[in-house]
């Protein structure tokens, strides 16, 4: 039977992810259970990105994953324009990513036939039939560049309505993220305001964004990839 998690993202098929990534150590734990977070699960799972040889959608930002049975894209998304931020406001901001998350299959497939369309042609794409089926993934020319394993402890602190999780990858990487999933349309700013204070009550600082598990994947194993995306502004 799927756990809580894997039902989550089950039933989230179009939301924006806002998240704040940040360095965690041996008193995080500590930290977590001090201001009243809930444990909610723990398990461990295995992602495979996939992009063109060119890295045509990376080079997007967008961000295809195979976790475990289920598919995801992520794509760029920006906060609307009419929100009036202030100078602190901004700053949240800056250290937290947004996301377009989409989980149903066929839509993953058109959108990243769109960004490909040149690979595609007019081919309808057969395994939009099935989420069983990979074989669209070499018909579009798609192969997995990065391949690891998580160990992730997930928590929840109601009070801010955030989910914490504390990540440890295969290559010896260890981030925690504080995310809050946004209805598409939605109010990202009060999403920001959340992931906020909920940082103020694990006592993060700093100004700087902390890598993610794949900017240092990448900057470990395939640095040319690595350094197109840096020459993009992706990471």
């Amino acid at each position: 039977m799927p756990n809580y998690l894997d039902l989550r993202t089950c039933l989230v098929k179009m939301s924006v992810e806002v998240e704040r990534k940040f360095l965690c150590n041996a008193d995080t734990l500590k930290t977590l259970e001090e201001i009243g977070a809930v444990c909610v699960g723990q398990r461990q799972f295995c992602d495979q990105y996939f992009d063109t040889p060119k890295f045509d959608l990376t080079l997007r930002d967008m961000w295809l994953r195979k976790r475990q049975a289920y598919w995801e894209l992520k794509c760029p998304t920006t906060v609307n324009g009419t929100e009036e931020t202030s100078e602190e406001q901004s700053k949240a901001a800056a250290l937290c990513s947004r996301y377009k998350e989409i989980t149903n299959l066929p839509e993953i497939q058109l959108r990243v036939k769109e960004v490909i369309q040149d690979v595609c042609e007019d081919r309808e794409t057969e395994a939009s039939h099935s989420q069983e089926e990979d074989s669209w993934l070499s018909k579009i020319n798609l192969v997995c560049f990065a391949k690891f394993t998580t160990d992730r402890r997930s928590f929840t602190l109601e009070e801010e309505g955030v989910q914490i999780d504390l990540d440890q990858a295969d290559f010896g990487y260890h981030v925690g993220e504080i995310e809050v999933l946004v209805p598409e349309g939605g109010d990202v700013q009060s999403a920001l305001e959340k992931i906020e204070r909920a940082a103020g009550k694990l006592g993060l600082t700093g100004d700087k964004r902390v890598e993610g598990k794949m900017h240092v994947y990448l900057q470990r194993n395939h640095p040319e990839h690595y350094a197109k995306l840096l020459s993009e502004h992706i990471l």
